[in-house]
């Protein structure tokens, strides 16, 4: 493929959240983008100029989409979250000749199985954290007291996908036993079944990042670092959850560290992949954790990270739209030489930004919906960004919370206390009964202190 860009014109997205959203934005904000057609979209998706929703279609159905991006003679599809892609829907996409930027369900496994992804990292000469898979309680167990011995703590993992929220981070062995129980069934039921698997890795000290780069298969060029927050509340304290929140760029992890990043983490599995015969196109996410021997692999996700892109894109230089395609056509190298940096970074504003996410009641066990929100007109006379995760209107015109992440509030400014200071005053703008939120996204002390997060 040459180097030329080519923009897309008719983009389907295909997801509802707070991700597809900003994706959406992103995307009809670009010259020469005609249409973005999101399936299934949402409500607050659907107040985007040239973003037109297709209600109703199942994300997981890969027949469906092929037939609407027939229809709509789509030159770009583009999926969103993971549960799609773990379905194969960029596998049917791919088979009636739609360009995709997605990987391939057995590409995807690389999260869609903890312990695949070990597998590959492994291969790939990737560090991560010491640990291994099991796919039955006892010997899962007997290593958890064996790591748990040393004194750091263990770290559980469900192997399949969980929402971001299949994780638990435990202080000793009697923890550990309890999360183990939890996910094999502590009457012994599940104990051998086929399928069901853990992860049981060493806990790590340190701060978490995370980076995002575009592959075709062999490829890759990554968007600017981000840190996701996790726990449900103020301090690091509480569940996990899908993330509470965002911010770019990185003090103690700066974007001049992203080639070699890219080069050691990236590469490495993109390489590993193809030689298994399953190459990777999409965004491939690497979550890290910044301790004193550098950065180690936590996990990999297929896909754009939520609340990342939300924080990411805003401070995105270029057009993503041509990139995406590139990558969909498996010629991003040549493609891209437009587009990046000598060093083969992607250009970015120099604006810092954040985002708050504003949960439902309830939220991440058992979210209420069904709430009336007020102030989304307000929040937006701030200046902020308002991306819709979990949100329905109603015909006479109030928006109501409808999943468990309602709304993504994003700030820009010249730094990171500035652009903080833009989304909390928005995120103050928004209420409703029950509405949960953290209040130190991208403060200096929490930032500095996210000591045994492991995903």
């Amino acid at each position: 493929m040459s180097g030329r860009l080519v923009m897309p014109t008719r983009v389907l997205v295909v997801g509802g959240g707070g991700r597809e959203h900003a994706l959406a934005w992103k995307l009809a904000g670009e010259p020469g983008v005609n249409e973005v057609i999101v399936a299934p979209g949402s409500a607050g998706i659907a107040t985007e100029p040239r973003v037109r929703v297709v209600f109703g279609i199942d994300p997981l159905d890969g027949a469906a989409l092929v037939e609407l991006a027939r229809r709509e003679a789509i030159e770009l599809a583009l999926i969103g979250p993971e549960a799609p892609l773990a379905a194969g829907v960029a596998d049917a996409l791919l088979a009636a000749g739609v360009p995709t930027f997605g990987p391939t369900a057995a590409a995807a496994r690389i999260e869609s199985s903890k312990a695949f992804c070990r597998e590959i990292a492994g291969a790939a000469g990737v560090r991560m954290a010491e640990g291994r898979a099991f796919q039955t309680l006892a010997p899962a167990r007997a290593y958890a007291h064996e790591l748990a011995a040393r004194g750091d703590g263990v770290v559980v993992k469900a192997d399949g996908l969980a929402a971001g929220k299949g994780v638990t981070v435990c202080s000793n062995a009697w923890e550990a036993d309890e999360a183990l129980d939890a996910l094999f069934g502590n009457d012994g039921a599940a104990e051998g079944a086929v399928g069901v698997r853990v992860v049981v890795e060493e806990r790590l000290e340190g701060e978490e990042a995370s980076l995002i780069a575009l592959c075709d298969g062999s490829h890759a060029i990554a968007l600017s670092l981000a840190r996701d927050h996790k726990r449900l509340a103020d301090g690091d304290r509480g569940p996990n959850t899908g993330g509470m929140g965002a911010y770019s760029p990185l003090a103690d992890l700066t974007d001049e560290a992203i080639p070699e990043l890219v080069a050691s983490i990236h590469r490495p599995i993109l390489a590993e992949l193809a030689r298994r015969g399953t190459p990777f196109v999409g965004a491939l996410y690497a979550g890290l954790m910044l301790t004193r021997a550098g950065p180690l692999l936590l996990e990999c996700n297929a896909r754009f990270g939520d609340p990342e892109t939300q924080v990411l894109l805003p401070r995105l230089a270029t057009a993503l739209g041509p990139l995406l395609l590139a990558a969909a056509r498996g010629g991003l190298r040549g493609a891209a030489a437009a587009a990046v940096a000598p060093d083969g970074r992607l250009p970015v504003t120099r604006d810092a930004v954040a985002g708050v996410v504003l949960a439902a009641a309830g939220y991440p066990e058992a979210p209420r919906k069904g709430d009336e929100i007020d102030g989304l007109d307000a929040a937006r006379q701030t200046g902020a960004l308002v991306f819709h995760a979990g949100t329905i209107r109603q015909e006479h015109g109030a928006w109501y919370t409808a999943g468990g992440r309602v709304l993504t509030v994003v700030g820009q400014g010249p730094d990171i206390e500035a652009a903080r200071n833009v989304a909390e005053r928005a995120a103050d703008a928004i209420s409703w009964p029950g509405m949960q939120r953290r209040h130190d996204i991208g403060a200096g002390p929490v930032a500095r202190a996210a000591v045994g997060s492991a995903r």
